[in-house]
């Protein structure tokens, strides 16, 4: 999907240090210490405009989120969200996912959500793809050894996909529902995106994973 260029986006953000971390130097301390406190810290990957985080924000008070989202002119979206919101137990990085050991120290994350990434459904962008074995061995070294990975999409081909590539790298799978808004789990928050495909009746594909045994 083609992006909407917003050209004041880069400036927006940058107003907003308080909630947005735009790059490795500005992160000296660890995370505890940003929050002022010793909660779990759970982190979105790609996490788009930043819903379903300010919606997990209110709903768990007691846990630290962060989202990591690359692009500015979607993440202003969730800058203008948290300036309403203005939860105390969020924050967004303004940055890649391939740099997540600059943000996070080893075992510092308890859980890493994976929601509605790129499919990247092309061979040859497979090493694109969020849940690729190089991702993988990122997330393993980010994760508290009994942390997890909570993944969400309305593609099968990519459910199959991290399915199969979590399965090769040792990875333990639980909780894998093949079509979520019509199983038992009731503890579901929603993206923007998975809002607008479940309302065109379109399956959502979810999985938890770890790498040792919990």
């Amino acid at each position: 999907m083609r992006l909407r260029h917003k050209p004041w986006a880069k400036e927006y953000i940058a107003n907003h240090p308080q909630y947005v971390i735009s790059s490795p130097a500005q992160k000296n301390k660890s995370w505890k210490e940003m929050f002022n406190n010793d909660n779990p810290l759970y982190v979105e990957v790609g996490t788009g405009k930043g819903k379903f985080l300010d919606n997990m924000s209110v709903k768990s008070p007691h846990i630290n989120f962060v989202g990591v989202e690359k692009f500015e002119s979607v993440l202003v979206t969730g800058v203008q969200r948290v300036l309403e919101t203005k939860p105390t137990n969020l924050k967004f990085i303004n940055g890649d996912v391939n740099d997540i050991l600059e943000y996070f120290n080893s075992g510092e994350i308890d859980r890493l959500y994976i929601n509605f990434t790129d499919p990247w459904p092309k061979k040859r962008h497979e090493k694109r793809r969020l849940t690729y074995k190089s991702f993988l061995t990122l997330y393993e070294q980010a994760l508290h050894p009994h942390g997890e990975i909570h993944m969400k999409t309305d593609n099968q081909g990519l459910f199959e996909y991290s399915l199969e590539s979590m399965s090769q790298y040792g990875m333990k799978l639980k909780n894998i529902s093949l079509d979520l808004h019509n199983s038992d789990y009731e503890d579901n928050v929603m993206t923007e995106y998975e809002e607008k495909f479940s309302e065109k009746g379109q399956r959502i594909f979810r999985l938890e994973a770890s790498f040792r045994e919990i």
